[in-house]
């Protein structure tokens, strides 16, 4: 377990160094969100309707811009193959990565979400739904995305082969986020909704970074 540390450790501390990446992601999620007024209009009730699936629209695509960082880096200088190499199962270095990927951009966006949410007039007594969707679903973003990033090793275009991977297997994450804030501002319980989504966590835990280390394996062949 030291070594699944020591590279969570480690991937922060890069993330953290190259603070430009992670600038531009919370920047798109603002700079996106305060597009919306503009485009739809300041009705207060419009923008209360759509907030919810502003929020994790950006969200979205914030994690998925962001995925190329996840393993290309380390790739390129032969860090990845190292991992690889070494004692340690490649699962549990996909996961450690995606864990401290989570804590350098899921995070960060959650951490956000609330103010974009009442900046877009949410519901403030949906807000913990929302939260609560965020916390649950940005895991399995960033665990599906490490899938598409680790199948995208050496292509070109990457990011664009990542995002027609991933994008599909979005579609379940966001709509069952966007319908636990919906039942919150209609009173309906929202325990069903973000019972699915754990679910969807906790089915991706062990698949994504399996695949992931798959798909790794084979890029190095």
């Amino acid at each position: 377990m030291k070594a699944f540390f020591s590279v969570i450790q480690r991937d922060i501390r890069l993330a953290l160094r190259q603070g430009a990446d992670l600038a531009m992601v919370l920047a798109f999620f603002v700079i996106a969100a305060s597009l919306f007024p503009l485009g739809v209009g300041p009705d207060p009730a419009i923008l209360g309707r759509i907030a919810a699936g502003v929020v994790w629209v950006l969200a979205l695509l914030a994690v998925m811009l962001s995925l190329d960082r996840l393993f290309h880096n380390d790739y390129q200088d032969g860090a990845l193959e190292l991992l690889a190499l070494g004692p340690q199962p490649l699962f549990l270095v996909v996961l450690a990565k995606v864990i401290a990927y989570w804590l350098t951009t899921g995070l960060p966006l959650l951490i956000l979400a609330p103010v974009i949410a009442v900046m877009l007039n949410l519901d403030t007594g949906a807000l913990s739904a929302l939260m609560g969707g965020l916390l649950l679903g940005t895991p399995t973003l960033a665990l599906v995305g490490a899938a598409g990033a680790a199948l995208s090793l050496g292509a070109r275009r990457a990011g664009l082969l990542i995002a027609l991977l991933v994008l599909p297997l979005y579609i379940p994450v966001l709509i069952f986020g966007v319908s636990a804030v919906d039942a919150a501002v209609n009173g309906f319980p929202i325990r069903p909704h973000l019972l699915i989504m754990a679910a969807m966590m906790t089915a991706a835990v062990p698949l994504a970074p399996w695949a992931a280390s798959a798909a790794i394996r084979h890029a190095m062949d």
